[in-house]
Order: C-alpha cells, then structure tokens, then sequence
C-alpha cells in the first residue's frame, strides 16, 4: 500500500506555508516550467524527457543533492498531476517517507475546449507563480 497523499493545489499551499521544511517539486520539463510558469519559489527537477517520455536516471540523484533527509515534506507537481505521481512512487521506493502528489497540477484538467488551467489546478487557483 502506497502512504502517498494526494493532495489539491490549496492543500500543497497550506502545507507550504505551515511547514517551512516542505518542498514544492516541479518535475515538468524545462520548457513547461520556464515558458508555461511556475509556483513561486518550487524546485525544479525534470522527471521525463520528451518526446519518448523516458525517466532522467539520475531523478533521485539530482534530488538527493537539494533535499537534506528521506523524511523532508515533498510536494511532487507537473502539468495535471500524472508524471508526479510516477515520481512520487519512484521516491517512495527510494526511502522518501512524507510524499504528496499534487492532483490537478499546474495546469489542471481539460475543458471541453481542451483548455487548461480553466477547470483547476495551480494557476487556477490564483496561487502565486512566476515566468521565467
């Protein structure tokens, strides 16, 4: 059984402000995080490389590099919340204790326009983020 959490943009923003030891995990790509935005102050760790979508094999490595201990708070995020959640359980097996996906991500859901950040997530939220 998996411990872990799912969690809303609004929920990944209490604990944020609650716990000055969580981290926020933005594991889109580069392009997405720099062009598209991102929450103030995430850390920014690619998780998947297009266009294969194949996982960096040094993911755990270049984390274990930014984050102090196994059992730090990790908010893991991307666009809508798939690429997170296959991160989070990549850590999970890795030792990381306090893990949360943020559902939703970024971006949020489709419309039924095929629009996002209309429906939910971070942006729609209206929580503070930044372009690079």
């Amino acid at each position: 059984m998996s411990a872990i959490k799912s969690i809303s943009p609004l929920q990944a923003q209490e604990i944020l402000q609650s716990n000055p030891q969580a981290k926020l995990i933005d594991v889109r790509t580069s392009i997405e995080y720099s062009f598209v935005g991102h929450p103030i102050g995430a850390i920014h760790i690619p998780f998947k490389r297009p266009p294969t979508w194949d996982a960096f094999l040094d993911f755990n490595q270049q984390l274990g590099a930014t984050i102090d201990a196994l059992s730090t708070p990790l908010i893991l995020m991307c666009r809508s919340g798939a690429r997170s959640m296959d991160a989070a359980k990549v850590l999970e097996k890795a030792g990381y204790q306090n893990l949360y996906n943020m559902d939703q991500g970024f971006e949020g859901d489709k419309d039924v326009h095929n629009h996002r950040s209309t429906l939910n997530g971070w942006r729609f939220h209206n929580l503070p983020w930044e372009q690079s």
